[in-house]
């Protein structure tokens, strides 16, 4: 991945600039009420990829609906960003826990006005291949999920994607129309989701495990323009290794069935599935990774973290486990706790992947 360089961080908010993460980091107090909690923050950075950026974030907590298992408030996310590279990101998240956490609506929106890089569909595509291109998205991701006690949760969500090329680079790939999505992409199904989660917290686990698994499908139906089944596996674990340390482990596989456009296939790569690599540098309809990581915590507030990974693509489940062809990174990184009274952490890492794939990450609680 292309170096990331954060030089001034006036506050910290979860926003994840793929919206891959979102963990809530309440701060600065600006209305409050008996029900309702209002937080808002500025934010002020640079990285190489999208110059300067400014925006805003606000915290909602809806302090009346409290799932009573875990004490998880619920609460609605809010963000904005504009860079100098003329790149917008806006977002909302509510997560709202019904009937004292027995029922849970997890719901999603991002809008992106977001350049991007494309090396192509594959495992082994070639660093030469890459070429800029500009997509306009709107994704809605709602899910509704039913609390089976003590640990189970099951569920359905209903997604909905339109992603729109608006710029491509001339006599290159995506300008031949040949690769599914290189256009204009509706993605619209509906899917379900199954997870049993022991983990003791969601933020930075030190013991627990976490199986999750879904399905989801997209279908002419809905009004896609593509028809195509997505399966996912999340599992992970968590041991405390001594007072201080912790190990954790993550297998994440994932396929996909049918036409799938390049927004929909499997992107390795990224600061949670694939430390050392660009997000979506390899792209395909099938990937896997398997990570771990050890953190100890030195101090009660500070804690530093060592990890290595490996996995890959491919566009067949019998070529996913080649061995010639694996992807190895490994890192470490320094995290840093906000505040003393909340689980909620800062992480700054570093990686190395494969040939000269490297990245620095900063963003806000674990990979994973």
């Amino acid at each position: 991945m292309g170096r990331l360089s954060i030089i001034w961080l006036l506050f910290l908010f979860s926003l994840s600039l793929k919206g891959q993460e979102r963990d809530g980091l309440p701060l600065d107090t600006l209305k409050g009420s008996r029900n309702l909690k209002f937080i808002g923050i500025p934010i002020a950075f640079y990285t190489p990829e999208t110059q300067f950026g400014v925006g805003g974030g606000a915290q909602l907590f809806l302090l009346n609906n409290t799932n009573r298992f875990n004490e998880r408030v619920s609460q609605i996310l809010f963000s904005g960003i504009y860079t100098s590279a003329g790149q917008v990101i806006l977002g909302a998240a509510p997560e709202v826990y019904l009937g004292r956490g027995n029922y849970f609506i997890d719901a999603d929106y991002q809008f992106e006005i977001y350049p991007n890089y494309f090396w192509g569909i594959g495992p082994e595509t070639p660093e030469d291949a890459k070429e800029a291109y500009n997509q306009t998205s709107h994704v809605v991701t709602v899910s509704f999920l039913k609390r089976l006690p003590p640990d189970l949760n099951f569920g359905f969500t209903y997604t909905f994607a339109n992603y729109q090329i608006t710029e491509v680079e001339e006599g290159r790939l995506l300008d031949s129309g040949t690769v599914p999505g290189s256009d204009r992409t509706v993605i619209s199904g509906l899917g379900a989701e199954f997870n049993l989660d022991t983990r003791n917290e969601v933020s930075s686990p030190t013991k627990g495990s976490l199986l999750k698994f879904s399905a989801h499908f997209s279908s002419e139906v809905f009004g896609a323009t593509h028809g195509y089944n997505k399966f996912q596996l999340d599992l992970r674990h968590y041991i405390q290794a001594g007072t201080k340390g912790t190990f954790a482990s993550q297998l994440y596989v994932e396929t996909n069935y049918g036409q799938v456009p390049f927004q929909g296939k499997a992107h390795f790569g990224g600061s949670s599935k694939g430390r050392g690599y660009f997000y979506g540098r390899f792209i395909d309809d099938h990937m896997y990774i398997l990570q771990g990581e050890y953190r100890y915590r030195f101090k009660p507030r500070w804690a530093i973290a060592a990890f290595g990974l490996f996995g890959d693509v491919a566009g067949d489940t019998s070529d996913l486990f080649e061995l010639n062809r694996m992807k190895p990174a490994f890192g470490g990184g320094v995290r840093f706790k906000i505040l003393k009274d909340q689980n909620t952490w800062v992480r700054l890492d570093f990686g190395k992947g494969k040939g000269e794939q490297s990245g620095i990450y900063f963003g806000v609680n674990e990979a994973f």
